[in-house]
């Protein structure tokens, strides 16, 4: 069967491959289209194994909330390189998978890969090595973390950070309005600037409370000045350097960081917003993920991005 070049250019459109790649398909199917995509999807899982070697450090955090659903999801995939990120191609197969994630609540990563993916009638790893085929990386969905309720999200550079913060919110109806929205996503930018560890004192755990007790009962045995002072005001001088310690490690203590619309505790800033709407707001709970964290980088990855680019 004869193909012509708008026969390539139509492969090509619709797999993303180069036109040399194209073409070889065509005479390999002799110019069937369904088997040139079929042949090209095989070469795509061939090639997805050969770059699989390769550290995929790069890619995007990527928040998602379904409001009708009331779910929302962090998800972070990963690429060789961050020209990768700015692929309109990746970034639908990022928001792709995170409706997945939220439509079909896979148990881990290993269950995702082998869900459909976003309605299409293959799985996520199928897109995935079409899109690995495409692109000319090697690329992998890393983790997820799923939320349920009202939250508000963040991304943050180009998505390096991405933050979701839960809400219990009395009037419901509230969490449309745009200071609600507004409030919402400070509130998350703080999570992105300040990194805290936990929400509250509360959610601290005792082994950590017991840690930073004894690192701080082993630096005052150590101060001089301590040592005539009374056991009472010992407990107190103790007591308030745990105080530090939640203000800085815990979100709602944590000052605001947005000095500019409020004077205060994050926790202050949340219940000005929740008395101007009428209705009481609770942070319950956030999740930041960054990209790349724990991943090994190599220098190689990035030095021959560049000179695919430059060798055209």
């Amino acid at each position: 069967m004869a193909f012509t070049a708008q026969d390539v250019k139509a492969l090509r459109e619709k797999t993303g491959v180069g036109m040399m790649e194209c073409k070889k398909a065509l005479v390999e199917s002799d110019g069937d289209m369904d088997k040139a995509i079929d042949y090209l999807r095989e070469r795509g899982l061939a090639a997805a194994q050969k770059k699989a070697t390769r550290i995929a450090a790069e890619g995007v955090v990527l928040p998602y909330y379904d409001s009708a659903a009331k779910k929302g999801v962090v998800v972070e995939v990963n690429s060789e390189t961050d020209f990768v990120a700015k692929n309109e191609k990746f970034m639908d197969f990022v928001t792709g998978v995170a409706k997945t994630i939220i439509a079909t609540n896979p148990a881990d990563v290993e269950a995702l890969c082998d869900t459909e993916f976003d309605g299409t009638g293959r799985t996520v790893t199928e897109t995935l090595n079409d899109l690995v085929l495409a692109i000319g990386e090697n690329m992998k969905v890393r983790r997820f973390e799923l939320m349920d309720g009202i939250v508000s999200t963040y991304i943050h550079g180009g998505g390096s950070v991405g933050v979701m913060i839960g809400f219990d919110v009395a009037d419901e109806s509230k969490a449309a309005t745009a200071e609600f929205e507004a409030m919402g996503k400070n509130v998350a930018m703080q999570i992105a600037a300040m990194s805290p560890a936990y929400l509250d004192e509360a959610s601290v755990p005792a082994e950590v409370v017991e840690h930073e007790q004894g690192i701080l009962a082993a630096q005052m045995k150590e101060d001089p000045k301590m040592a005539s002072k009374p056991e009472a005001v010992l407990a107190k001088i103790a007591a308030g350097k745990m105080g530090k310690y939640y203000k800085e490690n815990c979100l709602v203590e944590q000052e605001f960081v947005r000095g500019d619309l409020f004077q205060g505790s994050v926790k202050g800033y949340i219940d000005s917003v929740a008395k101007e709407l009428g209705t009481e707001i609770k942070a319950t709970g956030f999740i930041r993920m960054m990209k790349g964290d724990g991943l090994e980088k190599r220098e190689e990855n990035f030095a021959e991005e560049i000179a695919k680019q430059i060798n055209g």
